[in-house]
């Protein structure tokens, strides 16, 4: 099942940005500090009119980072490229994949060897919705 979230772009949603970095190795003592506000639409939306949300379902891109129920920013507006991943439906089946080639010839490519590829023939109907610009990952 595919859900696609549309930004709200008229709701701007600053949050408090920590101006020291977290360290995430030896713990160091933390400034209660405030440096700036943070809106997440700002940061990790580039093209507000050609970007949409969407929920992931299944753990095919795993070793790309990508896990199931992460929240993935898509940009409509972007050439999808060689090695981006992009959503693309093939037969009217929406998917999320890494866009390879090979022998010039165009693959949808899991990032878990438990999945395969696919490989985008003529007689298939499929379509590159966007490209994956960032991945949502809530450990709560």
């Amino acid at each position: 099942m595919l859900t696609i979230f549309t930004p709200d772009r008229d709701v701007p949603l600053p949050l408090p940005l920590v101006g020291n970095p977290v360290a995430a190795g030896f713990p160091s003592p933390a400034d209660d500090y405030i440096e700036d506000k943070l809106d997440l639409n700002e940061h990790l939306v580039a093209h507000p009119n050609a970007t949409f949300y969407v929920r992931v379902s299944g753990e095919s891109m795993t070793q790309a980072g990508i896990q199931d129920g992460d929240t993935l920013v898509v940009d409509r507006s972007l050439d999808a490229n060689a090695n981006d991943i992009v959503i693309a439906t093939v037969n009217a089946e929406f998917t999320v994949k890494r866009l390879v080639y090979r022998q010039g010839k165009p693959w949808l490519q899991a990032s878990n060897p438990a999945y395969p590829d696919i490989q985008i023939t003529e007689d298939m109907d499929a379509i590159i919705w966007g490209v994956v610009t960032s991945a949502i990952h809530q450990f709560r």
